[in-house]
């Protein structure tokens, strides 16, 4: 029976597959349940609305900072091990989590599990980018990224089950608890997934690591272009992420039922948006896809923001909110990955995510002083759509790599690289002639 481009993998890149699939959902059950009990810890330890937002804003940046390190970390000493630390972390912190009792307590936790989140999300994308063919790389590597949706899933089955069979005071600190079994999954990483090719057969692997690489003139170009991208798309992710709920309560008057209906359709459009941008992404090519789910993500908010429909119309457009939000933000590490060659590879992808992410978290604090002026909706409508047009002209200027042979990269000079894929007409493969 054939799965599709599944079918298509080796033993070996099935096994990447599944280590960076199961990184990247254990890590979201991980970081998914602070937002699941934080309504409890409001009442049972008396943090108010303020520190909640702090401790969500503080893991945001703590995940840019993760990124890059790990980026830098992993071309220096490989994916593989990189990838263990990072899921080993995210699993300890969480595991910490339950022993907090206060704001100061769960701020320095909230920060450092938030560094494991954005580095194994980082060096997973960039290991898959290096172990796929190039043929299926874009479906195979923005799937792993539906393993976000599938980790909340997790954590919102498993918290029912958990308040039942505790008491309220208890099970909070059990479902933080539960976060350390993740770095289970290190010792199928360690035994049965290897080492990225390109990385052992990179001659000109720095001995130490250089920050400033990225910003050469070879490759200031893509570093600059690939972290405004970043910060559109992330920025209007994190508006909807961020006030979309609230609108929904105060403004549109849904009752809590329609409000946990929506997140789970919510969800399931997260699952089944990276696979349809990765099949997308590699017919017609990472930048045209990019402005296509831009553009379809822009009508949908507007719909939401500003036409007068009826509201299960509202609940249903929430799939395909997820979907296109989804979609973009799987394939930013694939396509960053494909423009630098395989010694600065994660540096440059973990910039270009992390930045644009910490840049992009701007973007909800916006919403909120312009909303006392204009109004919610009209403010997350607006200031979303605007970012959203900030992301369309950086993927319109984003040179297109698509289905690149990695390894012939690595085999041309860095300055004939940056040539060639600047001046490659759209969505075609370099290097693959």
């Amino acid at each position: 029976m054939r799965l599709g481009w599944y079918s298509d993998l080796s033993v070996g890149e099935r096994r990447t597959y599944w280590a960076c699939f199961g990184g990247f959902t254990l890590d979201s059950m991980d970081s998914t349940i602070y937002a699941l009990v934080m309504p409890v810890l409001l009442t049972i330890l008396g943090l108010s609305k303020s520190d909640a937002g702090i401790l969500g804003s503080v893991a945001l940046i703590g995940s840019a900072v993760g990124g890059w390190g790990a980026g830098m970390l992993a071309d220096r000493y490989g994916r593989i091990k990189v990838m263990q630390l990072t899921v080993v972390w995210v699993a300890t912190f969480t595991f910490m989590a339950a022993f907090c009792s206060s704001f100061w307590a769960f701020l320095p936790i909230r920060f450092l599990q938030g560094i494991g989140y954005g580095g194994e999300a980082v060096v997973g994308a960039v290991l898959i980018s290096e172990a796929i063919k190039p043929a299926l790389r874009g479906r195979v590597a923005a799937s792993v990224q539906s393993g976000y949706a599938v980790g909340y899933a997790i954590s919102l089955a498993a918290m029912p089950i958990v308040f039942y069979l505790l008491p309220e005071q208890v099970a909070w600190r059990a479902f933080f608890a539960i976060g350390l079994l993740p770095a289970l999954l290190v010792w199928f990483i360690r035994r049965l997934v290897p080492e990225s090719d390109l990385f052992n057969k990179a001659s000109s692997r720095s001995k130490k690591i250089d920050v400033r690489r990225i910003f050469s003139a070879e490759h200031r170009r893509i570093t600059v272009i690939s972290t405004i991208l970043a910060t559109g798309i992330f920025g209007g992710a994190y508006i909807m992420i961020t006030w979309l709920p609230t609108y929904m309560r105060l403004e549109l008057g849904l009752p809590v039922a329609s409000t946990s209906g929506y997140l789970a359709v919510n969800i399931l459009g997260s699952l089944v948006g990276p696979f349809v941008y990765g099949l997308i992404s590699d017919k017609i090519g990472r930048g045209k896809t990019f402005m296509l789910f831009l553009c379809c993500q822009a009508v949908v908010v507007s719909v939401y923001m500003f036409a007068h429909i009826d509201l299960n119309i509202l609940l249903l457009l929430g799939f395909f909110l997820g979907a296109f939000q989804g979609g973009l933000a799987s394939g930013l590490p694939l396509a960053f990955s494909e423009l630098y060659p395989t010694h600065i590879r994660a540096n440059g992808a973990g910039f270009c995510t992390s930045f644009g992410r910490g840049l992009g978290s701007i973007m909800p604090a916006t919403v909120g002083f312009a909303s006392g002026h204009i109004g919610l909706g009209a403010a997350m409508g607006s200031i979303a759509i605007g970012s959203y047009l900030i992301g369309f002209i950086a993927a319109l200027c984003l040179p297109d790599a698509t289905g690149i042979d990695l390894a012939e990269v690595d085999a041309q000079s860095a300055e004939s690289y940056t040539k060639d894929v600047e001046q490659a007409p759209a969505h075609s493969a370099v290097g693959l002639h």
